[in-house]
């Protein structure tokens, strides 16, 4: 759009990623390298392949395979290697020591057993950049636990700050801990291959879903560690969207649908909507003090209006506050088609599935690619050739 050229990014060119991971964390970082230009080959169990194929996130499939799975791995290759087997397991050994970079996201102790951990690797490949992402890290009482985001959420003390007061603890609607933790993974990749690029050496990346989200919650974390009383933050009763935060942050129903408002002067506020009560305030203590009477107040006045009535408001006037759109909203509006996020992935045989773009621009380009998920060991005879890998 708009003269935007649609490029494979070359960023990681001649990068050869070897990701053992499976589900979402891992993959997810293999993609996000896959979409620099790195070539990311994917590690599956002959014939089963990774379990991402069949299960997770809903019934719905292309060609066979579960939609995520073409999400999170499009733009690899896969080799399909019985690691139990000597043979297969000894190609997939000297495949890791021509590679730039490991990503595993097994529990601990697994690539160990099989030799393929970070100090058996490090042994013939000094260079190596290795990436192991677990559930809740590899020392402690929980290191053995399933890794999975719903648990690790519950763990993390991240579901007590959604929700309002009189609900209970409140999940993300989004595999916010996999998400998280496989970027994490890959902000450590790219800084090891930096340092490698300067010194040589090689390193071990290691993060977990609970690291990750304990890190997501940094700002209120710092606030409760540096409070004398150590309270617990309190979810407002009324439209709860940040336990830290005064009124009228959240999300309040119109006569027709719904607004979001974040930080905003509650005196000022009620002035422009035409509510006395909420425009005397203006005490901004009591903003936090009586917060739920003011947003029961300000939810009361919003639903006698329209949405499109409050938002020209308060788009004339500046305040920080948006329509809450769904899905096929969002798509229609100029905005997300002037970002052109979508892309098509060609599955041969006159198939397509359509997937979400790398969020990055790289020099004013996006970054798009037409190559799907691999089907299981779809490369294994290139690859075996091309590495010359002997049993």
């Amino acid at each position: 759009m708009n003269g935007v050229a649609h490029i494979n990014s070359d960023m990681l060119e001649g990068l050869l990623v070897v990701d053992f991971s499976q589900f979402l964390a891992g993959p997810l970082a293999g993609l996000k390298l896959a979409d620099f230009g790195a070539r990311v080959i994917k590690i599956e169990r002959p014939e089963v392949g990774d379990l991402c194929r069949y299960l997770y996130l809903s019934e719905i499939d292309v060609a066979g395979t579960n939609t995520l799975f073409h999400a999170i791995n499009r733009n690899k290759e896969s080799y399909a290697a019985n690691l139990k087997d000597s043979a297969d397991l000894n190609k997939v050994k000297q495949l890791c020591a021509k590679a730039d970079v490991v990503i595993q996201n097994f529990r601990p102790h697994v690539m160990k057993k099989l030799g393929l951990d970070y100090e058996s690797l490090k042994a013939i490949n000094p260079g190596l950049v290795y990436a192991s992402i677990s559930g809740y890290g590899e020392t402690g009482d929980w290191k053995d636990l399933p890794g999975q985001d719903l648990l690790a959420q519950a763990k993390s003390g991240l579901m007590w700050l959604s929700g309002d007061a009189d609900q209970a603890p409140t999940a993300m609607g989004l595999a916010v801990a996999d998400q998280l933790a496989g970027n994490m993974a890959v902000q450590g990749i790219l800084a090891a291959l930096v340092r490698r690029g300067l010194s040589g050496r090689g390193a071990h990346i290691q993060t977990s879903l609970l690291e990750a989200l304990i890190d997501f919650q940094f700002e209120v974390l710092t606030t409760h560690l540096n409070d004398a009383d150590k309270s617990l933050p309190k979810r407002s009763a009324v439209n709860n969207a940040h336990a830290y935060l005064a009124a009228p942050y959240g999300v309040y129903a119109t006569q027709d649908s719904y607004v979001a408002i974040a930080m905003t002067p509650v005196d000022q506020l009620g002035a422009l909507i035409g509510a006395p009560d909420l425009a005397a305030m203006h005490d901004k203590d009591k903003w936090f003090e009586q917060r739920d009477e003011i947003k029961q107040l300000l939810a009361d006045h919003l639903k006698t209006r329209d949405t499109a009535h409050w938002m020209k408001l308060f788009v004339d006037a500046d305040i920080w506050a948006s329509e809450v759109l769904n899905w096929p909203e969002m798509f229609q509006s100029s905005s997300f088609q002037e970002l052109d996020l979508i892309q098509t992935l060609d599955l041969g045989e006159g198939k397509t599935i359509k997937a979400m773009r790398s969020p990055i621009r790289v020099d004013g380009e996006v970054l798009k690619s037409t190559k799907p998920a691999p089907t299981i060991g779809e490369q294994n005879a290139q690859i075996e050739q091309e590495f010359s890998l002997t049993a």
